[in-house]
């Protein structure tokens, strides 16, 4: 998995813990993974980020995706 937040999202404190939340919401939900993939993950900007709403946007792209069990 790779992580790419830019400087839009604001200084390095915001950016790590976007970070922190979102590595945190991808080993939740990559139990669910069937297989072996590469992802890169760029969060959207917004006024609150939350671990709630990162696993939630994660769950619904690998189930768009076809990706889950």
């Amino acid at each position: 998995m790779g992580l790419c937040v830019s400087k839009k999202h604001g200084k390095s404190v915001k950016r790590n813990r976007i970070k922190r939340l979102l590595r945190e919401a991808f080993r939740k939900t990559e139990k669910e993974i069937n297989g072996c993939f590469f992802f890169i993950l760029i969060p959207r900007q917004a006024e609150k980020y939350s671990l709630k709403a990162f696993e939630k946007s994660l769950f619904s792209s690998f189930r768009k995706e076809g990706l889950l069990r």
